[in-house]
C-alpha cells in the first residue's frame, strides 16, 4: 500500500497508522509491537493515472462490445465467444511468447498533478499479522460460516479471547478476510491475502436465483480495493455486497440481465461514494487521503445468455469446456497499458513492460471521474465457465490461453476446487497481490435455483 503523508506532530502506529501515546509499547488498535519490529515498507500499488474517464478503446476493432443497455424490452446484441480469435487487449493476434507482466497491486486515484508517482520502496517477504476485522467477527457471532480461531496461531498454546488476541502471548490473530471461500449453488469463489500484502483488500459476492419464469440464473461480483486510497477493504466490500443485492433484486423482478448489471454497477458506485462520509472524523487527522475506491467486475449467466460488466482492471474470461475451442477475454482494462495499445503507441509487450502499465483510468469512488460502466452480452454455443478475477490472478495468467491452461478441466462441475487451484497458481507464482477469483459455470444448472 502506498504510504500517505503523516502529520509530524502525532506519532502513529507503523502498521495501522493509529495515533500513539508517548511511551506506548504496543498499538492499542492492532496490537503491533512497537519496540521489537520496524515498520513494514509499503506494498507495490497500481498507480492511478489522472485524466478523464475513457470510453472503450477505438483501436479494438475486433472487440465484441455490446451497445449501451437499453430497456428490459429491448435485448442487446449478443456475440459468440467462438467467434473471437484469441486477441490481446489491443485487438491484435496473441504473441508466440506472452509478454512479461509487471506485478502490481491496486490503483491510486486522485493523485495531484497531471503525472503519476513511482516512489515505491522495497517490501518484506511477509507482513506481521493485523488485528482481527470486527465486522467479520460480528458476522460469525451472528451465525456466519466463519468461526473465530480457538488457539493462537503464533504460540499454538494460548486461547484467543473475544477481541481476537491471544491471552498467552498477546498476538493478534489473522483477519477473517485473509482467506475466504464460498459456494452458492453452482457458483464458487476464493479470495486470499497473498504473500506480500498486509491485508486482503479484495472482496466478492456470489449468488443464484430464478427469473420470474423460473429460469435459473447465477452471478458473481469481484472487487479490488484501491490500495493508495483510504479504507480500500471497506470500498471493495461495500461494492461487492451492494452490486450483488442489486443484481439479485433486478433479475428476480424480470429486468434484462445486461440492464441489471449496469444498474448494479451504478448502485455499487454510490455505495463506495457514501463511504467518504463514514465515519465523520475519517479525514480529520489525515485530510490528504483519497476517498475509498475500488474496481469491479461481474458476470451473470441466465437463459443461455452471458453478461459481463466492469469498471477498472479486474477481468472476466470465457473458457469453453471443449479443450479444442477458443478461450477469450471478455473485458477491456481501464488502464494506462490498454490505452497505449489501443492508441497504437506501443505493442502489448512494450506497454506491459512499462512501470505505468497497471495505472488504472477508471474506478468506483468519490474521487473518480464520470462513471462509465462497461457491459457486454454474449451467447455461447457450448458449455464452459466464466472466470471473474482481480489482477492478483491474471498477473500470473494474463492471456485467455494461459488462464485456460491453468483451469482444471472439470471446472464446470467443481467450481470451488477450480477456484482454489487458480488462487494456488497465483500464490505459487509469488502472490505479490491479493488474489480473488469466482467460477461461474455456463449454462446455469436447472437444479438448485433459489435466492442466495
Amino acid at each position: 500500500m502506498s504510504q500517505m503523508p503523516q502529520q509530524a506532530t502525532v506519532p502513529q502506529c507503523p502498521s495501522c497508522a493509529e495515533p500513539l501515546e508517548s511511551g506506548d509499547r504496543f498499538c492499542g488498535a492492532c496490537g503491533y509491537d512497537l519496540s521489537a519490529v520496524s515498520a513494514p515498507p509499503p506494498d507495490h500499488p497500481t498507480i492511478a493515472m489522472n485524466g478523464s474517464a475513457q470510453q472503450q478503446p477505438a483501436g479494438s476493432a475486433a472487440w465484441p462490445h455490446a451497445a449501451q443497455p437499453g430497456s428490459a424490452d429491448t435485448p442487446p446484441a449478443v456475440h459468440l465467444p467462438t467467434d473471437l480469435r484469441g486477441t490481446d487487449s489491443g485487438g491484435g493476434d496473441l504473441p508466440a511468447q506472452p509478454p512479461a507482466v509487471p506485478v502490481a497491486g491496486a490503483g491510486r486515484p486522485g493523485a495531484s498533478g497531471p503525472g503519476v508517482r513511482f516512489d515505491r520502496s522495497p517490501e518484506p517477504e511477509e507482513y506481521p499479522l493485523q488485528a482481527p476485522d470486527p465486522r467479520m467477527a460480528a458476522e460469525a457471532a451472528d451465525g456466519g460460516s466463519v468461526a473465530e480461531p480457538k488457539v493462537c496461531v503464533a504460540c499454538r498454546a494460548g486461547r484467543v479471547d473475544t477481541d481476537g488476541y491471544c491471552e498467552n502471548c498477546g498476538h493478534a490473530q489473522p483477519r477473517e478476510r485473509d482467506h475466504m471461500e464460498q459456494e452458492s449453488g453452482p457458483v464458487a469463489a476464493v479470495s486470499d491475502r497473498g504473500l506480500r500484502h498486509h491485508r486482503n483488500e479484495d472482496a466478492f459476492a456470489v449468488g443464484h436465483t430464478a427469473l420470474p419464469d423460473g429460469t435459473p440464473v447465477s452471478l458473481a461480483i469481484v472487487c479490488d480495493g484501491v490500495s493508495s486510497a483510504t479504507r480500500p477493504d471497506d470500498a471493495s466490500l461495500a461494492a461487492a455486497r451492494t452490486a450483488s443485492e442489486s443484481l439479485l433484486a433486478g433479475l428476480e423482478q424480470g429486468t434484462h440481465p445486461q440492464q441489471a448489471m449496469h444498474d448494479a454497477i451504478v448502485a455499487a458506485s454510490r455505495a463506495v461514494d457514501s463511504l467518504v462520509e463514514e465515519p465523520a472524523t475519517a479525514r480529520e487527522h489525515a485530510p490528504h487521503l483519497n476517498a475509498p475506491a475500488c474496481t469491479i467486475v461481474g458476470a451473470v449467466v441466465a437463459s443461455g445468455l452471458l453478461v459481463v460488466g466492469w469498471v477498472g482492471d479486474s477481468r472476466a474470461y470465457w473458457v469453453p469446456a471443449d479443450p479444442g475451442a477458443l478461450a477469450a477475454r471478455l473485458t477491456e482494462d481501464d488502464s494506462w497499458a490498454a490505452q497505449m495499445v489501443a492508441a497504437g503507441l506501443m505493442s502489448e509487450a512494450q506497454a506491459y513492460a512499462d512501470e505505468r502499465a497497471h495505472a488504472i483510468t477508471g474506478w468506483l469512488g468519490a474521487d473518480a471521474y464520470e462513471l462509465e460502466p462497461h457491459t457486454a452480452s454474449f451467447k455461447p454455443d457450448r458449455p464452459g465457465v466464466v472466470l471473474v478475477c482481480t489482477d492478483g490472478l491474471w498477473n500470473y495468467a494474463e492471456t485467455a490461453d494461459q488462464m485456460a491452461a491453468v483451469l482444471p478441466p472439470d471446472a464446470g462441475v467443481r467450481p470451488l476446487h477450480s477456484a482454489q487451484v487458480l488462487v494456488g497458481h497465483a500464490l505459487d507464482g509469488g502472490g505479490h497481490d491479493n488474489v480473488t477469483v469466482a467460477v461461474v459455470p455456463f449454462p446455469a444448472p436447472t437444479q438448485g435455483a433459489g435466492s442466495a
